[in-house]
């Protein structure tokens, strides 16, 4: 591997400079915020333990900044960039600041929740500052449709980074714990000022790490099946499961009866349950031949 010369990653002036050539305004609507500070994103990297022989896919590189971080030490980086000027200019950033590696990058001009492949061999690793407006959701779905995703970093806003490694029990654990927990095992890996952004973001950012579950979780029902157990568990999360899965389950009595055969309490709340035990009241719900249409979604 070619060393990257000393100054190819972003400091403060090359991120301004780029972005007013450009004539690029952060926006809120896209959530960007651009990383200035070049030790931070070497931190993130060897954060996410990237290796010489990983694959990457990076979501929202804007500028490039944590993009030629990982090009210094991956085999090869894709990532997935919606804006249109931002698309267009970051193959030119790697290839006057990295040379030798530009040939290791890919670039996939797309909004990342519509993804369903990437060029090149499959990614090992995602690693990303994701935009706080739509975190979970694209992570979710990168996890969902990689499967060879094994390790995951991302960085996102503090709240966000405490939701998704909440455990269960904490005030915190919702529809982003569960559906996370669904695919990996989640962790706090750190936090981040608000100082090495620009423009200082208005909250505090955190790292969120995920090791892809060795073994799935062991259900014969569906992942759709279960999520939308979770769905309807926390979309009135003050109430019992047998209130809450009413609707889902058909009626309160068929509810009861499908947390009964999964060995859950009826008077149990969502959030004390684990990803294993809905999975269990889906399987139960199947077993005994009901097909409660899926809720709208939630994240």
């Amino acid at each position: 591997m070619s060393s990257p010369t000393p100054d190819a990653l972003l400091g403060p002036a090359d991120v301004r400079e780029l972005a007013e050539a450009l004539g690029v305004r952060p926006t809120k609507q896209r959530g960007q915020n651009f990383v200035i500070d070049a030790n931070t994103v070497r931190r993130i990297v060897r954060t996410a333990q990237v290796r010489p022989d990983d694959v990457v896919v990076e979501v929202g590189p804007g500028l490039g900044s944590l993009t030629l971080a990982l090009l210094e030490v991956a085999d090869r980086v894709v990532a997935v960039e919606i804006d249109d000027v931002l698309a267009a200019a970051l193959p030119a950033t790697i290839a006057a600041r990295m040379p030798a590696r530009a040939d290791r990058f890919a670039l996939v001009h797309s909004d990342a929740l519509h993804v369903t492949e990437l060029p090149g061999p499959a990614p090992t690793a995602l690693v990303a500052n994701l935009p706080y407006n739509v975190a979970v959701p694209v992570l979710l779905h990168m996890l969902d449709t990689f499967p060879s995703i094994e390790r995951t970093l991302v960085m996102v806003q503090s709240e966000v980074a405490d939701r998704l490694a909440a455990a269960p029990g904490s005030k915190v654990y919702g529809v982003p714990s569960v559906k996370a927990n669904w695919f990996a095992e989640v962790k706090r890996a750190g936090a981040i000022g608000r100082n090495v952004f620009w423009p200082a973001p208005n909250v505090d950012s955190g790292l969120v790490s995920l090791t892809r579950r060795a073994e799935p979780v062991r259900t014969t029902a569906s992942q759709r099946a279960v999520f939308a157990v979770i769905d309807a568990a926390f979309a009135q999360r003050r109430k019992t499961l047998r209130a809450a899965l009413a609707g889902w389950a058909g009626s309160a009595a068929a509810a009861e009866a499908a947390l009964v055969a999964a060995g859950v309490s009826p008077q149990a709340r969502g959030e004390s349950l684990t990803v294993e035990e809905f999975a269990r009241i889906a399987e139960a719900a199947s077993s005994r031949g009901a097909a409660p249409t899926p809720p709208k979604e939630s994240q």
